[in-house]
């Protein structure tokens, strides 16, 4: 090969290695997009959105084989948290309160900012006891002022409001019975002091990709709370729930078990 030949391709390789490199160098050194990333509440019963205009007018049928309606869910979630591939955290460290009927908070922008990646996400249902033990100006006066749980009862925060009616056809005509489905903190006021058990759990949305503009949907299927793994009987266990320690823990393991997942 002539020697003039050889040393143009020599160059020309050369030419393309440095190129590359550079090419690769700015690449790497291009810096990742900050974003806030946002969350949007939807709501249904088994797949079926649940729209406004369904409190106290649908009828749906529970695991128990119980109709009812709903008339109020209203749900607190705290501790937004996204973890990348190298084990770092980011905690938002706020909480969010959704009135589904009235479409309150069902947008939320948790207060962090992230570069663009994949994590993983998750949060709390309700607050964990460290939470539990804050007190939040807003918190106390939501819901009429009763979202705040009683000393008697340990005090603290509701979790969920979750209200409605259900057909009881045991009676003659069939009637009409309220519900309150109301989760908090497990609580046995009959022991000195009183027993207190942590009932907030963390749901694990998997991963996401975030990106400028990301919002990503967490669904609550609101049949699940009265499916799995305990069935529901609305006939047994429809008010005074609040004071109902094993009631109370039945209410965790079902929410923990699905009500939640991302869309």
């Amino acid at each position: 090969m002539p020697l003039f030949h050889s040393t143009f391709v020599a160059r020309l390789l050369m030419g393309l290695i440095i190129v590359s490199f550079i090419s690769c160098k700015d690449n790497d050194d291009t810096p990742l997009a900050e974003v806030n990333p946002s969350f949007n509440f939807t709501h249904n019963w088994d797949g079926v959105p649940i729209q406004n205009s369904d409190y106290e007018n649908t009828t749906y049928v529970n695991e128990n084989g119980e109709s009812l309606t709903l008339s109020k869910l209203v749900y607190l979630i705290s501790d937004i948290t996204f973890s990348d591939a190298q084990g770092n955290t980011f905690s938002a460290g706020d909480y969010n309160l959704i009135d589904a009927r009235e479409g309150i908070n069902l947008n939320f922008a948790p207060d962090v900012t992230l570069e663009e990646g994949t994590y993983n996400v998750s949060f709390t249902f309700g607050f964990d006891d460290e939470d539990n033990a804050g007190d939040y100006p807003d918190l106390n006066t939501a819901d009429g002022g009763v979202w705040i749980v009683p000393m008697m009862l340990g005090g603290g925060y509701h979790y969920m409001k979750l209200e409605g009616k259900y057909t009881d056809t045991q009676t003659t005509p069939s009637s009409e019975v309220g519900f309150a489905y109301h989760a908090i903190r497990a609580n046995d006021n009959s022991t000195d002091p009183i027993t207190l058990q942590d009932t907030s759990f963390i749901v694990n949305l998997g991963e996401v990709v975030v990106s400028p503009g990301t919002e990503i949907e967490i669904q609550m299927n609101v049949a699940e709370w009265f499916k799995n793994p305990h069935t529901w009987n609305l006939y047994e266990l429809y008010m005074m729930l609040m004071p109902n320690f094993q009631a109370q823990i039945l209410m965790s393991e079902n929410g923990a078990n699905g009500v939640f997942t991302k869309g």
